[in-house]
């Protein structure tokens, strides 16, 4: 009886609550999940407050690319942690619900933060064509205001657009279920749940990311074409090293992010579905931002050098 009028409210005019269907609804995998994906989100939380940390307290690090690295940090926990806590409780409850405000909040968060990482991985090529190219003017061109602008730019934009994706949405109407079929509420699986008509819904989410993605993407393609060509005509085989090491880390930060996007845009239709979007989203919401603290640490001799004077007092 119970279950038939939580049926009938749920395919009324509105729902006032959501069920996230979680990774996978095999008992057998929960616990195993748990103790990954909450070693995942540890591993996140204490690498990225470390570079957060290590970038404020030293000076050798108050340079325009750590400041974008601190940023960088600073949106991976956000939306790690925008989805982490909450996809762990999934796993050790037996029906994961999520309030209809609490799912358009998170939307809106992680919307905001995955947004402000495309164009602050842009910000960050952007400064080493700077820094490589026009080295002798890289201080009055990357100047305290500009970095702050292009932050600023990031965050500022995600905002807005995402507070416009996110209103839409939750201003129409969720009758055919309260089911979402992902590990946290995401604008394609509540789409699929809304009847009133999403033409204009998804004309606008399809064009904001085709624009955010191909924008973000193409500062990026631009600044390393310019910093490829100045390092090919530099005559010490050691200054085309510097210069190459100097961009590995962020190489591989966006290798990685993008991939995992173009992976998910550029799959054939027929192939495209919730569970392959399920295993991408795992690996853009909780993998990525476990990496990043790993791939601009490890492969960087500042921070190590950091690393160790901190540890050695």
């Amino acid at each position: 009886m119970e279950e038939m009028m939580k049926l009938n409210e749920t395919t009324g005019s509105q729902v006032t609550e959501f069920i996230l269907m979680g990774i996978t609804n095999c008992p057998e995998l929960q616990g195993p999940l748990f103790v990954l994906f909450f070693l995942n989100y540890m591993g996140t939380v204490m690498g990225n407050l470390g570079l957060i940390f290590l970038t404020i307290i030293d000076f050798h690090l108050h340079t325009p690319m750590y400041f974008f690295l601190r940023h960088l940090a600073f949106v991976d926990l956000g939306y790690s942690t925008d989805i982490g806590p909450k996809m762990l409780l999934s796993f050790i409850v037996e029906k994961s619900t999520i309030s209809f405000h609490g799912c358009a909040t998170q939307l809106g968060f992680f919307g905001i933060f995955i947004n402000s990482e495309f164009f602050i991985l842009s910000a960050m090529a952007y400064d080493r064509y700077v820094a490589i190219c026009k080295p002798l003017l890289y201080m009055v061109i990357m100047s305290d205001k500009v970095c702050w602008i292009l932050v600023a730019f990031s965050y500022l934009y995600s905002i807005i657009i995402c507070l416009l994706v996110t209103i839409k949405i939750f201003n129409l109407s969720f009758c055919k279920s309260n089911r979402i079929t992902h590990f946290y509420c995401d604008s394609l699986p509540l789409l699929s749940i809304i009847c009133s008509d999403t033409s204009e819904i998804e004309l606008i989410i399809m064009t904001l990311s085709a624009f955010n993605l191909v924008s973000s993407l193409l500062i990026i393609l631009v600044s390393y074409m310019f910093i490829v060509v100045t390092i090919l005509r530099m005559n010490s085989s050691e200054g085309r090293h510097k210069a190459f090491s100097t961009c590995g880390s962020h190489l591989t930060g966006v290798v990685i992010f993008y991939g995992t996007f173009l992976f998910m845009y550029l799959q054939p239709h027929s192939s495209h579905s919730f569970d392959t979007d399920k295993m991408a989203s795992v690996f853009y919401t909780l993998v990525i931002p476990m990496l990043n603290p790993l791939i601009y640490s490890l492969r960087n001799k500042e921070v190590k050098g950091v690393l160790k004077r901190v540890f050695k007092k």
